[in-house]
C-alpha cells in the first residue's frame, strides 16, 4: 500500500496544490538557484504567499493552521525540485520559528510570530559552535545578566539563513561549567549592535541557501529576550530538533524522489544497443531499489509527522526518519548519476546536482551517527521501563 493511501482527501488536495506551485514558481529556476549561488528572494515571497512558511502554526499568531504531515509534505514538494528552496524553508519553520512559538512568553510571541509566521522575515536557528557541532552541549557561547540586559560573547558557525534574516534564535551558557543545564535560549534581532555576521559559506550543494558564521561581541539584548527560563536552553533545542529532523527527512525524500524521477525519464529515453536502457536489467533494479527504499522513507517520516501531530514525543522516530531517509537520498542520487553514465557527471544536468544536495542531509540537525546514538539510547531506556 502507498503511503499516498494513508493520506486524507484535505492532504491529497494539499499535496496537489504544492506540487502544481513548485513545478510552476520553482522548478523553472532550480538550476539557476543553485549556478548563480544567489539567496532567491523571490521564491521565499512566493512561498510566504503560498502560506507555507508559516505552515506548522495556528492562525490567531499568522500562521497558515497546518499540521506537521503538511509541513512534512510541502518539504518533500519543494525539495523534489529545489533543495536549496527546501533548506530556506526548513531552517525557517522549524528552527527559526517554532522555538519561539513553542517556548516563548505571550509577548514573545505577539512581537516576532506575527512577522515569521508570514513570511516577513525569516528565522534563523543557532546552536552549532567551532567546538561544538555533534556536542552541541559544549556551548562556549557566554551570557551575562547586566542588570535588565544580557551580554553575549561567541560564535556560531554552519548557521542556515543567517545572512537574510530577522530574527534569530540562539544558545548561550549562563552558568559555567560543562553542564547542559546551564545552557539558556535567547531571541536576538538583525541589526542588534554587536551581532556580526561573515561571509557566507561557499558550500559544494544547497548553494542558494545562506548559510554564515555569526559572532557575538558585547552583543546587548534586553532581559525580556531569554526564551522561556533560564538553563532551559538546551532542553528546548532538544525538542526543537526532533521536528527539524522530521523536516531534513522530508527534504531527503524530495531530493530522493527528484533524482529517480529524472532517472526514471532518462532511462526510458536514452537508447543502447538499439533499446531504450530501462530495457535492460541492471538499470531495472537500480530504478525497483530506488523505488522502494524512497517508498519506504516516507512511510517512515509521515508516521514521525503524525505521531508529532498527535503530541507524542517523537524522539526515536524522527532520528529513525531522518536517518534512512537522508541515507537513501544520497545512493538513490549516487544510482541517478550511474543511470545518466558520462551525462550524470555534467552540470547540463539536474541529477549532479541532486547529489550535492542530498550530501548535507547526512550531516545537518544531526549526522547519521548521531542519530543511531540518539534511536540506541531510545531503545535501551524502552527496554528498561519493560522490565522494570
Amino acid at each position: 500500500m502507498s503511503a499516498y493511501a494513508e493520506l486524507s482527501e484535505e492532504h491529497l488536495m494539499f499535496q496537489k496544490s504544492v506540487r502544481d506551485f513548485v513545478n510552476q514558481e520553482i522548478a523553472p529556476r532550480a538550476a539557476e538557484i543553485d549556478r548563480t549561488d544567489v539567496f532567491p528572494h523571490w521564491a521565499v515571497e512566493k512561498l510566504a504567499g503560498m502560506g507555507l512558511l508559516g505552515l506548522t502554526f495556528p492562525e490567531d499568531v499568522g500562521g497558515s493552521g497546518g499540521d506537521y504531515l503538511m509541513y512534512s509534505i510541502a518539504m518533500e514538494e519543494v525539495a523534489r525540485v529545489s533543495g536549496s528552496v527546501a533548506l530556506i524553508m526548513a531552517a525557517h519553520v522549524s528552527l527559526g520559528t517554532y522555538p519561539i512559538y513553542a517556548f516563548g512568553n505571550e509577548e514573545q510571541k505577539k512581537k516576532y510570530l506575527s512577522d515569521l509566521a508570514g513570511g516577513r522575515k525569516l528565522g534563523s536557528f543557532g546552536l552549532t559552535e567551532p567546538g561544538a557541532g555533534s556536542d552541541a552541549g559544549a556551548t562556549r557561547t557566554r551570557a551575562e545578566r547586566d542588570g535588565d540586559q544580557w551580554v553575549i560573547n561567541g560564535s556560531k558557525h554552519w548557521i542556515t539563513n543567517a545572512g537574510v534574516a530577522g530574527t534569530f534564535v540562539l544558545t548561550a551558557r549562563t552558568q559555567p561549567g560543562h553542564d547542559v543545564n546551564g545552557i539558556s535560549a535567547f531571541i536576538v534581532e538583525a541589526g542588534t549592535p554587536g551581532l556580526k555576521i561573515a561571509k557566507k559559506e561557499d558550500k559544494v550543494g544547497l548553494r542558494g541557501s545562506e548559510t554564515n558564521p555569526l559572532f557575538f561581541e558585547d552583543l546587548r539584548i534586553p532581559a525580556g529576550n531569554l526564551l522561556g527560563k533560564e538553563g532551559e536552553g538546551f532542553k528546548q533545542f532538544m525538542n526543537t530538533l526532533d521536528g527539524g529532523r522530521i523536516s531534513i527527512g522530508a527534504m531527503a525524500l524530495g531530493i530522493a524522489q527528484g533524482a529517480f524521477r529524472a532517472a526514471m525519464d532518462y532511462a526510458r529515453e536514452r537508447e543502447q544497443f538499439g533499446r531504450p536502457i530501462a530495457d535492460f536489467q541492471g538499470i531495472q533494479f537500480k530504478l525497483a531499489n530506488m523505488a522502494t527504499e524512497i517508498e519506504a522513507a516516507r512511510h517512515l517520516i509521515y508516521a514521525a509527522a503524525l505521531l508529532r501531530d498527535r503530541g507524542e514525543v517523537v524522539t526515536k522516530y524522527s532520528a529513525m526518519a531522518k536517518l534512512y531517509a537522508s541515507e537513501v537520498s544520497m545512493r538513490a542520487t549516487n544510482e541517478a548519476i550511474q543511470i545518466y553514465g558520462g551525462n550524470g557527471y555534467s552540470r547540463e544536468y539536474p541529477v549532479e546536482r541532486f547529489w550535492r544536495d542530498a550530501k548535507l542531509t547526512e550531516i545537518g540537525e544531526g549526522t547519521s551517527e548521531i542519530q543511531r546514538i540518539v534511536i540506541a539510547r531510545e531503545l535501551v531506556r524502552e527496554a528498561a521501563a519493560r522490565t522494570g
